[in-house]
């Protein structure tokens, strides 16, 4: 059973409704949390991304002479200056525009988990739903930070078309943001007791077959 802390949050519980069956409960719902939270991934990102930003500034800043060189005397800089403008803006976002990237996007996800099977909704960009049922969950994976906040994994997870990123698998590697509408519950608080609710159905998911 949830306890009191664990019961379905308000606003999320709201936003799933529209998806429960008949005969569907919700025991839980919530988000992830909003504040800026590092992950393994990025002790490669955020060096990539200030290499990148430091470097595409140093270009623009040469190509339009801030070193000293006079443009009257050199007019391809300015083809070297628009060039570089993309790369400036695409550095940005690496080093602090993915961070707003991601709040907004999580500000947008909501989880559930009912009677019959997990749930993750993502209202962002377009309305769509990622669900397992118990039965026919493989495997779940706990990740748990010191202060309680983590993140739950199942498997087997569907195949889904995710956007442009950098990294090499989906669960570990070289990413540049986090995929929040896959089958996960990413940094969520009291991870472990959502955890121990879903180990819960399904056991009894299991028993019951």
């Amino acid at each position: 059973m949830a306890t009191l802390s664990h019961r379905p949050y308000p606003g999320s519980a709201i936003a799933l409704q529209p998806e429960l069956l008949p005969g569907e409960t919700l025991l839980w719902s919530g988000q992830p949390q909003l504040g800026v939270l590092f992950h393994a991934s990025d002790w490669i990102a955020v060096p990539f991304s200030l290499f990148w930003g430091g470097f595409a500034i140093l270009w623009e800043l040469s190509a339009i002479g801030y070193w000293g060189n006079p443009r009257v005397a050199h007019p391809a800089l300015d083809v070297y200056a628009l060039w570089g403008i993309p790369f400036v803006l695409v550095g940005q976002y690496l080093i602090w525009g993915r961070f707003l990237y991601i709040a907004w996007r999580k500000s947008r996800t909501h989880y559930g988990v009912t009677n019959k099977r997990v749930m993750v909704l993502s209202t962002a960009l377009s309305r769509k739903i990622t669900d397992a049922y118990f039965r026919n969950l493989t495997s779940i994976s706990l990740a748990l930070r010191p202060n309680g906040i983590g993140t739950i994994e199942f498997a087997p997870e569907p195949a889904t078309q995710s956007g442009w990123n950098l990294r090499s698998n989906r669960r570990q590697g070289f990413q540049m943001y986090l995929d929040l509408s896959r089958l996960a519950f990413l940094d969520i608080a009291e991870a472990r007791g959502i955890y121990q609710i879903v180990q819960a159905q399904r056991e009894q998911s299991n028993n019951a077959k």
